[in-house]
């Protein structure tokens, strides 16, 4: 069991930065693929960034050249880097820690809410 503690959202103005952490406890962090996903009010959770156990990363290209996402493995945390934020950037933005192979797991966190607004 892996739990997942995000930090760092808040309300931010547009054009803002934001940089969420995202804590998992155990010591396996280092085999995770780490993802943020985000939902925004009446629509489907979105995928926004992943980073493999390895270190590559990847965007949706919403965020392209704006977000970057990152992992310290020995401090078990995960971080998005926002910047250039935008109102349409308004969610919940969500940890994930994936673990694939012949049985996966998946592990959530509970979610901080970034606001961007003037």
């Amino acid at each position: 069991q892996v739990q997942l503690v995000e930090s760092g959202g808040g309300l931010v103005q547009p054009g803002g930065s934001l940089r969420l952490a995202c804590a998992a406890s155990g010591n396996l962090f280092r085999l995770y693929a780490m993802n943020w996903y985000r939902q925004a009010p009446g629509k489907q959770r979105e995928l926004v960034a992943g980073i493999s156990s390895g270190g590559t990363t990847a965007l949706a290209d919403s965020v392209k050249g704006r977000f970057t996402i990152s992992r310290d493995n020995a401090k078990n945390t995960v971080y998005l880097q926002m910047n250039s934020l935008k109102p349409e950037d308004t969610a919940v933005y969500y940890c994930n820690a994936h673990l694939g192979g012949t049985i996966t797991r998946d592990y959530w966190g509970q979610g901080t809410q970034v606001t961007v607004s003037s």
